[in-house]
């Protein structure tokens, strides 16, 4: 989550939304179950998971997508135990960041385990950023679907800038995403990382209609590249939910990775924010 690559300009990236805006139908409902990413809470969370779950309930937080930690994907709860947290604060475990490795059949059954619905690859396994080995990447994630599949969970895969970077005029995300099969890899788009990558996400919700059931609503501040409190960054936060039934999001995970002063503080804004669209 801490790659960092040369900010490519886009100085059309409003006009190029209202160019869109006449030629696509535009949802009217708003989310009001709202998830987080815990990684926006992640000294908290390994300093006290049970208290810090506590806390993001209170504000309003309906849903839960775990991160990697350097005590495993829960924390150090069990995952039983982090299904069953989440559910006595009437949130529920939806998701989780996981990678793609040879442990991965221990990853699928705690996620059995924990409840949850989701493993969202959180980083491309990559030998390149190349045309081909995308198109390798792409096989490995329809597999990885497969195997998730028979565990009745489903597979994701979680952007960040570098996928939109091309290679002989082809954008490297379109070769995943032209690659991936549906049914198998669920699409999490990241639309922080999307506009510092230079990109429009409107310009993919139209190009790939109802491939992105999960999204992370994050707002970004493009002079220090980093993540910021919403209606302080370039990101549309209103359009952006407006675009909701085109690009087929069920789950909004808001993510925070840098804060004004804390986390809680942040993601408080952030909620009044919402509420006050």
């Amino acid at each position: 989550m801490n790659t960092r690559r040369k900010f490519i300009k886009s100085a059309g990236l409003l006009s190029a939304a209202t160019v869109l805006l006449p030629q696509i139908t535009m949802g009217t409902t708003r989310n009001s179950s709202y998830g987080v990413q815990l990684y926006s809470f992640r000294d908290d969370m390994l300093a006290n998971p049970m208290k810090t779950l506590e806390k993001i309930a209170s504000l309003g937080f309906k849903e839960i997508e775990s991160a990697g930690s350097s005590k495993g994907y829960y924390y150090g709860l069990t995952p039983a135990q982090m299904g069953t947290a989440c559910k006595s604060l009437g949130m529920k475990l939806t998701s989780g960041h996981v990678h793609l490795d040879d442990k991965f059949e221990q990853t699928m059954a705690d996620a059995v385990a924990s409840g949850q619905e989701y493993l969202i690859c959180s980083s491309l396994p990559s030998d390149g950023q190349t045309i081909d080995n995308y198109k390798k990447v792409s096989e490995q994630f329809n597999k990885a679907g497969e195997a998730c599949k028979k565990h009745g969970l489903k597979f994701g895969y979680h952007n960040h800038e570098y996928e939109f970077e091309s290679e002989n005029g082809e954008v490297l995300y379109d070769v995943l995403m032209d690659n991936t099969q549906k049914d198998l890899v669920h699409m999490e788009l990241d639309l922080g990382w999307v506009v510092i990558a230079g990109k429009d996400p409107l310009h993919y919700f139209k190009k790939y209609p109802q491939r992105f059931p999960l999204w992370h609503l994050k707002d970004m501040d493009m002079h220090e590249k980093v993540s910021t409190e919403f209606g302080k960054g370039i990101l549309d936060v209103p359009l952006m939910l407006e675009m909701q039934e085109l690009s087929g999001v069920q789950h909004i995970y808001i993510e925070q990775e840098e804060y004004a002063s804390t986390p809680f503080d942040s993601m408080m804004h952030n909620m009044n924010y919402l509420k006050n669209l």
